[in-house]
């Protein structure tokens, strides 16, 4: 199908399907439209974890790559999978956000190989949820994934503005400079995907990216150093840094496993949405046995655990590309940036700002989704609450965090996700409150309002 032929539908403005096989002009840039989105938090997210408990240099670059590896196959698995093992939908997959303090926690009490074989053995949780997400869906009907989606998107705004002013501690933070490249790209994102169809709408991200790129050059801002720095071929190599099983470390990344969960079946919900169904019980359960069966490969080749991106959802929703074939051949990419180091510095050389401002478009639309999703159930005075408290809860602990400073630090690890203390409350809210979707009254309270008119 040609990007020429426009939308499909009005409703759910995608232009190109789920199977649509977009041809080799436009499948190229649209793929690394979708490497250049998750790129940066693949290599980031181990960065962070490997500086928090004081990893060394080669430890760091050898990690990286093998997230990148791994992400590419990961990919590729969800994209196409193999018999219960994958979605079947176009997910890309990278280094997950949830597990960054558990494992910071457990590689200072412990060590790497404590981290490697919590991961291990705990994946099994993730893998058992989706076997039986039969007889549990009901309890992330559409308004908890619409809320856990909601909050995907909000928790990572000040990421979003940080990066947008030239990353945290920067010397020239919140410059003119840093404000106006952040501001090319959403401003060029969102004028081409406006005023424009066909490829220069799909790639609007892309070509937002590339734009910034360039000016960011020419002022100065882009470091190549660390492409000279890199070698030019990376081999994975099993088991480098040995496993270990703590108990205390295998219960953490247990629980992880299960917010992580939470967060896949809302990005699984998301991506459906944004092609106007909702997803099958299929699709979810292939989706989370990919998540848990890839983490634990992961962790074989020295990479953390891994998850669909959210960003990458938003961009599906943002430029109407939904194809398969186009984020497999994003897993291809990611493949070959993990055998060859210097290939992956030019890419993760991007100034954060550019990233900012990519992040604000395609999260925003994150939280857009979350949005319509929440619309489509009845928003009684009972929904209501739930999605006020689970919002209110989820952002609260990420706006201050010292609310939980009194509390056990293994609580704090985990409460102190925005995701999880507010996907969390919306589970058990939506479980305790009398009635369902809305049945606790007649009318909606939308309705209540337009008859008291």
């Amino acid at each position: 199908m040609s990007l020429s032929n426009g939308k499909e539908s009005e409703e759910s403005e995608i232009r190109l399907g789920i199977d649509d096989k977009p041809s080799i002009e436009e499948l190229i840039p649209l793929s690394i439209q979708h490497l250049l989105t998750m790129i940066v938090s693949t290599v980031v997210i181990p960065v962070i974890i490997l500086n928090g408990i004081g990893a060394s240099a080669e430890d760091t670059t050898f990690i990286i790559q093998m997230a990148l590896l791994i992400a590419g196959v990961a990919t590729i698995l969800q994209t196409f999978s193999i018999g219960p093992v994958g979605a079947r939908l176009p997910l890309v997959m990278g280094t997950s956000s949830i597990f960054v303090a558990p494992l910071i926690n457990i590689g200072n009490s412990f060590t790497l190989a404590a981290i490697f074989g919590a991961v291990i053995v705990a994946s099994p949780v993730e893998i058992i949820i989706g076997y039986y997400i039969d007889e549990i869906r009901q309890l992330f009907p559409p308004l908890v994934t619409g809320i856990v989606i909601m909050l995907i998107g909000l928790s990572v705004i000040s990421v979003a503005i940080t990066n947008a002013g030239g990353g945290a501690g920067a010397e020239n933070f919140g410059s003119v400079i840093n404000l106006g490249v952040a501001g090319i790209v959403v401003v060029l994102s969102i004028a081409l995907n406006s005023y424009f169809d066909g490829l220069l709408a799909a790639s609007s991200i892309l070509i937002g990216i590339v734009v910034a790129y360039l000016v960011a050059f020419a002022m100065g801002m882009v470091d190549f150093s660390p492409v000279a720095e890199a070698g030019w071929v990376s081999a994975p190599v099993p088991f480098r840094f040995g496993v270990a099983f703590e108990p205390g470390a295998i219960v953490l990344v247990a629980f992880a496993y299960v917010i992580n969960t939470i967060e896949t079946i809302g990005d699984i919900e998301g991506t459906t949405s944004a092609i106007g169904r909702d997803a099958t019980n299929d699709e979810i359960r292939g989706g989370l046995i990919a998540d848990g069966v890839m983490s634990a490969v992961a962790s074989v080749f020295g990479a953390f655990p891994n998850t669909s991106f959210s960003q990458n959802v938003g961009l599906i929703t943002f430029t109407g590309v939904a194809s398969r074939i186009v984020v497999a051949a994003t897993g291809s990419f990611l493949i070959v940036l993990g055998f060859i180091p210097k290939l992956s510095a030019v890419v993760t050389s991007i100034p954060n700002p550019i990233i900012g401002g990519a992040v604000i478009v395609l999260f925003g639309m994150i939280i857009s989704i979350g949005i319509r999703i929440i619309s489509q159930t009845d928003l009684t005075r009972r929904n209501l609450i739930i999605v006020g408290v689970s919002i209110v809860l989820g952002l609260g602990v990420e706006i201050n965090p010292d609310i939980l400073q009194q509390l056990p630090s293994e609580v704090q690890v985990v409460a102190g996700s925005g995701l999880i203390a507010g996907g969390v409350t919306a589970v058990i809210l939506n479980l305790v409150l009398p009635g369902d979707g809305g049945e606790i009254a007649e009318e909606t309270v939308i309705d209540a309002a337009a008859s008291d008119d």
